[in-house]
């Protein structure tokens, strides 16, 4: 079983890998070939993606501050 706090380290360092990868991917594509208004719709899908994982660590560690054995 996993102890909270390192639940919660463990899920923001993963995230923030995560965000950092798709970022800097976003980042190449707007300003290589594509361009600014070329990368704006795999920008959109960036947040889209960021927000979802932001909220996922939130609500799996932060909200759920009981561990009930999972």
């Amino acid at each position: 079983m996993i102890k909270r706090h390192h639940k919660i380290v463990a899920a923001v360092i993963a995230t923030l890998l995560m965000a950092i990868f798709v970022v800097g991917l976003a980042h190449s594509i707007s300003t290589g070939f594509a361009g600014f208004w070329g990368g704006l719709p795999f920008w959109i899908i960036v947040i889209v993606v960021l927000s979802l994982a932001i909220y996922d660590v939130w609500q799996e560690t932060i909200r759920n501050g009981n561990d009930k054995g999972d």
